[in-house]
């Protein structure tokens, strides 16, 4: 199978998956519209298509001396129309000989285009363990307070120090991972549909607080949601001692999370986060 893929995409638009020939001309042309649609740009390109894969990306910071270290992996395998909507780290399935490889690979890849600042190096993982380069990110993504909360690094204070010249002074022998952390992505729509968008005024937004639950939202009660941009509402990352007291901590958190108005996928993500595939 092959994956037709915008050169210019992101979010998971302008990806198309083909299984057989008579289907592969119908798929470059949807790609094509949505891609013109979506970034002004119908080019794609075409790549093997990994069935099953694991979703797992390595967070680097690289300043403009040269250095350059990772800050361990995320997991992002939970997914709908590609676009990520639980991430997690430690992956469940890394091995440190393949977080060792894979970490190198990561740093090898920024080191080779002189890359500055935090970026993201993105694999798919097999069911083999066979991993494939995807892309970068150059850039902070929504999920890096996961790796935050991991390391104990402030990814934003590090990309101002960087941008302002400052040498990394974070050396790769000297970090760690503590814990586990998960993170899920609050959107406004509806999982029962589709995932459509749901737009409307929210009439009362209630976050769940406590130890090592954090918050990133930019919206609030009385807050219009408009069908003009991504539907995220908001993230919610917890961190605890291990996979599966993060898992019981998010669901707890998620439900005491109120967003009254428009239709959410919080009760999709709590059911997630309970799958037995999940927790095993």
């Amino acid at each position: 199978p092959l994956l037709v893929k915008a050169t210019a995409g992101g979010g998971g638009k302008g990806m198309r998956i083909v299984h057989k020939e008579s289907e592969l001309e119908q798929s470059i042309e949807s790609a094509k519209r949505e891609a013109k649609s979506a970034f002004g740009n119908d080019s794609v390109f075409l790549e093997q298509y990994i069935d099953k894969p694991r979703h797992i990306e390595f967070q680097i910071l690289a300043d403009q001396h040269g250095h350059v270290i990772h800050l361990f992996e995320r997991e992002c395998s939970i997914q709908r129309r590609h676009q990520k909507i639980i991430e997690e780290t430690p992956s469940p399935v890394m091995t440190p000989q393949l977080r060792e490889t894979m970490g190198k690979a990561a740093v090898a890849a920024a080191k080779a285009v002189g890359y500055t600042n935090a970026g993201t190096i993105e694999f798919m993982v097999d069911g083999n363990q066979n991993f494939y380069f995807m892309e970068m990110n150059t850039r902070l993504q929504v999920e890096h307070p996961i790796t935050e909360a991991t390391t104990g690094i402030d990814l934003v204070k590090w990309q101002l120090r960087i941008a302002s010249g400052m040498e990394l002074s974070i050396h790769q022998k000297d970090l760690i991972q503590r814990g586990h952390a998960l993170e899920c992505r609050i959107y406004a729509e509806d999982p029962s549909n589709g995932f459509l968008p749901s737009i409307g005024i929210l009439e009362k937004v209630d976050l769940p607080n406590g130890p090592n639950i954090r918050n990133d939202t930019g919206v609030e009660t009385h807050y219009h949601v408009s069908p003009y941009y991504d539907p995220m509402l908001a993230k919610l990352t917890v961190n605890t001692e291990n996979r599966e007291e993060s898992i019981n901590k998010m669901i707890w958190a998620l439900s005491h999370y109120v967003v009254l108005g428009v239709t959410t996928n919080i009760s999709f993500l709590k059911k997630v986060l309970d799958h037995p595939e999940f927790r095993k």
